[in-house]
């Protein structure tokens, strides 16, 4: 099994109502991550979450807006401890996030979105190689089978009122019959065609 050399935080971001803000911080306390806040002149806040056990730390930057912090952070974690832990804060606080899990040879992108995993890619050299995971969206997956089965029901009725057409257009004499049968017939076969391609 290939060794993890770092994680890289390409950007994650939370955004927490004024509320949870607490709950944040009893979250990181819990984990055994000493914070360091720090007021910047712009009235951000940055905080500085340092792994006791480790000595690494992490600088998350708070904007606050209304009634609600928006957070972000980006940088490399190299104890697998603290890569666990961002990655239950991620979750936990449904944050979204791009993380590059590096290994000897070839890097795992991994991409969160609202708390979980949207997709895992294999990377070498700067390009992905393949997709180890992607979630669908369920409702956008049912609305597009939704569409596929629409199409195909068109596309049988379309073909009826073909073979109804020339049942038709082989009963009849008449040429001015015949001529509106044609247009119809065209005009039935131009959607059939489009709606098969």
């Amino acid at each position: 099994m290939a060794s993890r050399i770092a994680t890289e935080y390409v950007l994650a971001s939370l955004t927490l109502p004024e509320a949870a803000w607490s709950g944040w911080m009893d979250f990181c306390a819990a984990r055994q991550l000493r914070p360091q806040v720090f007021v910047l002149d712009n009235g951000n806040q940055e905080v500085v979450l340092e792994d006791v056990a480790g000595g690494e730390s992490v600088r998350w930057t708070f904007q606050q807006e209304g009634g609600t912090y928006r957070c972000s952070m980006t940088g490399r974690v190299m104890r697998p401890k603290l890569t666990r832990t961002l990655r239950e804060m991620i979750s936990t606080f449904k944050g979204d996030a791009v993380v590059n899990r590096i290994y000897a040879g070839f890097t795992m992108v991994y991409h969160y979105r609202e708390g979980l995993v949207a997709r895992i890619a294999e990377c070498r050299d700067g390009r992905i190689i393949r997709i180890v995971y992607e979630r669908r969206h369920r409702l956008i997956s049912l609305e597009e089978q939704f569409r596929l089965r629409a199409v195909e029901e068109e596309i049988g009725r379309l073909k009826r009122t073909v073979n109804e057409l020339l049942d038709r257009r082989n009963q009849t004499t008449e040429p001015a019959a015949l001529n509106e049968i044609d247009e119809n017939l065209r005009t039935v076969s131009r959607r059939l065609f489009i709606l098969e391609a």
